[in-house]
């Protein structure tokens, strides 16, 4: 009995050891980008040399090496259908330039995939599971999703929206409207849904694209923000300036998933 519970002792103490190793960092941040056909592979490609560049760059390098343990937690992340989620970089700590820069040419290593389906549910999910097995202790945990259409797949935004808030997640947005959807499914108020329906938890915001050429930075300017912790809210696309919340859901947050069902309902008939 006695040596029972000295090895149970032991295990306790070694799962404490464990919980207790995992790093500190000021950040552990989840990139979460759209590559589902609606784009084009040039544009999947802005996408990526658009955050490995950022980076590059002086602005975020600084954010990241000012902080209280000067180091952040980050991992990038291509996301479609909801069962398509592919892990481009794992988690690295990035604590100074060189490891910037080592992030940002890990970033250029491999091309997109273009995938079917938007699940920003499904990107949620899968980023909450990376979160959990981390293996960090960040100051705050953050998921940026970027994208260019709502949720048509999957559960509903809404719900692991909200379970993700609840679990001390902060999400953020970076919507996409450089042009109509080729295929259909896209809305013209994407930033607004993004308002309403995908951002949450406290200090949370969005930034809005409507021009390629302008992609660049406005990553830069989101990971600065992010990095820092201190944000306003929303930030109209092509504005760059502060916008006050509305305070209550003014967007069909099914949106998506009923444009889905309308264009499955007239393939039917064909």
């Amino acid at each position: 009995m006695r040596l029972f519970v000295a090895a149970l002792a032991i295990c306790f103490g070694l799962f404490a050891a464990a919980a207790r190793a995992q790093q500190p960092v000021d950040l552990e941040l989840v990139l979460a980008v759209d590559v589902s056909r609606s784009m084009d592979f040039d544009e999947q490609l802005i996408q990526r040399k658009g955050y490995a560049e950022a980076f590059r760059s002086r602005e975020v390098i600084g954010a990241i090496t000012s902080g209280l343990h000067g180091s952040i937690a980050v991992t990038y992340m291509e996301w479609a259908a909801s069962s398509l989620t592919r892990v481009i970089v794992p988690w690295t700590v990035i604590d100074s330039e060189a490891s910037s820069l080592a992030f940002a040419d890990a970033l250029d290593q491999q091309l997109p995939q273009r995938l079917s389906r938007t699940s920003i549910s499904g990107a949620m999910d899968a980023a909450e599971m990376l979160f959990a097995d981390s293996g960090f202790s960040g100051m705050r945990r953050v998921v940026d999703i970027s994208g260019d259409g709502p949720n048509n797949e999957g559960l509903p935004v809404t719900v692991s929206r909200d379970r993700l808030v609840g679990n001390g997640i902060i999400i953020n947005g970076l919507p996409l409207m450089v042009r109509p959807s080729s295929y259909g499914y896209g809305i013209t108020n994407l930033d607004e849904y993004y308002e309403d329906c995908v951002i949450g938890g406290p200090g949370s915001f969005m930034i809005g694209v409507r021009n390629w050429d302008e992609f660049p930075q406005a990553v830069r300017r989101k990971l600065v923000l992010e990095i820092a912790g201190s944000v306003p809210r929303v930030e109209r696309a092509a504005l760059m300036a502060p916008v006050q919340d509305k305070g209550r859901p003014t967007v069909d947050c099914l949106v998506g998933e009923r444009i889905w069902q309308q264009r499955m309902r007239g393939w039917e008939w064909r």
